[in-house]
């Protein structure tokens, strides 16, 4: 079990804490508050512990590679750029201290550099919040040389006496303030929103409730198979949806017609569904489909009733056999673990599917069952049919929380100290 900020004394402490502030940003203005919101319960119960100072750090997207895309593209228009309001406007953290100062209400210091901080650290009034600028305009931050990482890590290990680590979004980077930096503080120690991702995620890898379902979706098989075979080892059921399930279905022998496909991964499929076999998982395909002549929003929904998909079609979505079958194996599960949507969601005419899914994991989890939704567009798909608050948890990292469910260790975990 890792320590959390409950687990040591603050009081009098400096305390240098990694957020995931990782916000969607236009001109300088925060569009959307959701990680700002889910790390103000740490933030709260530090300061109301009367540390000596809480110094706050997080990335803000790529700078170096965001800005480049969108030089590259105002040059290929023919349009002038200015690459600092483009920064200023993205990735500066300025208006995300002014934003969170509003939110506490309280004062939010602001320091324009990761560097040579630690004179306005010191002269912060006690208990006095200082945020640092996006970590990622200093290359030592992503920097593959561990040596050139610790540059930027001992710098940022001088502003505090005790890390704190609630930036679950990327636990799973070994960057210089989200892990490196734990060689140089004495005490680490995860908040609250990073006890919670770990406490409903690693009992899905290791002993979920049983009779445990993993729904996993998306587009590519390449993308999910280290989850598919992490998850198969507490499984009883595995429901396959979205774009990989096509692959599977070939692998079986059917027709797909037009649908997404990746056949460098038949051999894999055939060998996940014989390892399926072999510990008696049940395996759930698409048994019928919504399919399209074209990929597109306004595309014609045409249904096919049965297993074979026509040439001149691809699927789409699942089809109401196929929401049957997912309806009997959800509601009787006691745990569920939910990656990736089963169709094409973002398409209204092809977001049945994924939203039957979500209902019936909210009614699942009404009756009892512990449920997980995490990936980026198992989220986005929660948050589209307003079903979020009706999940046990909802999980902040799509990488991050991908890589957990996969079984890896993730290094802003594993620099935490332990009970």
């Amino acid at each position: 079990m890792i320590k959390t900020v409950k687990d040591v004394d603050l009081k009098g402490k400096r305390i240098i804490m990694r957020v995931d502030f990782n916000v969607p940003m236009k001109d300088g203005v925060v569009q959307d508050d959701t990680r700002i919101m889910a790390s103000l319960p740490t933030i709260q119960y530090i300061l109301d512990q009367k540390p000596r100072s809480l110094v706050l750090m997080s990335h803000l997207g790529d700078p170096s590679k965001d800005s480049k895309k969108a030089q590259e593209k105002a040059e290929k228009d023919g349009k002038p750029f200015d690459m600092d309001a483009y920064i200023a406007g993205k990735h500066r953290m300025k208006p995300v201290a002014e934003y969170l100062s509003k939110k506490l209400g309280k004062p939010v210091e602001f320091a324009d550099s990761c560097f040579g901080q630690k004179a306005k650290v010191d002269s912060l009034p006690e208990g006095g919040i200082l945020m640092l600028e996006n970590t990622r305009f200093h290359k030592e931050e992503t920097s593959k040389d561990e040596a050139q990482q610790e540059v930027l890590a001992k710098e940022l290990a001088t502003y505090g006496d005790i890390f704190v680590n609630d930036a679950f979004g990327t636990a799973h980077r070994a960057h210089a303030s989200t892990a490196t930096i734990a060689k140089f503080v004495p005490v680490k120690v995860a908040g609250f929103l990073m006890e919670k991702e770990v406490t409903y995620l690693e009992p899905m890898v290791t002993n979920p409730p049983k009779p445990m379902t993993a729904i996993i979706g998306g587009a590519k098989v390449s993308s999910k198979i280290a989850v598919l075979e992490s998850l198969l080892k507490n499984a009883s059921s595995l429901i396959i949806g979205g774009g990989m399930a096509y692959t599977f279905l070939k692998a079986q022998g059917h027709t797909i017609g037009k649908s997404l496909v990746e056949d460098d991964f038949i051999t894999t499929a055939k060998n996940l569904l014989a390892a399926a076999a072999a510990k008696n998982v049940k395996i759930i395909l698409p048994v019928d489909h919504l399919c399209a002549e074209t990929f597109s929003a306004d595309a014609k929904p045409v249904p096919v009733d049965g297993l074979d998909i026509p040439d001149n079609l691809m699927g789409m979505d699942v089809g109401p056999k196929t929401i049957a079958l997912y309806k009997e194996i959800i509601l009787a599960s006691k745990s569920i673990v939910w990656n990736g949507p089963v169709g094409v969601f973002e398409f209204d005419a092809f977001a049945k599917g994924t939203e039957e899914v979500a209902h019936l994991v909210a009614e699942a989890t009404e009756k009892g069952a512990v449920s997980v939704v995490g990936g980026g567009d198992s989220v986005a798909a929660v948050n589209k049919f307003n079903l979020a608050s009706k999940m046990s948890h909802v999980s902040t990292g799509g990488g991050a929380s991908l890589e957990f469910l996969e079984g890896k260790t993730l290094p802003g975990i594993a620099v935490l100290d332990q009970k």
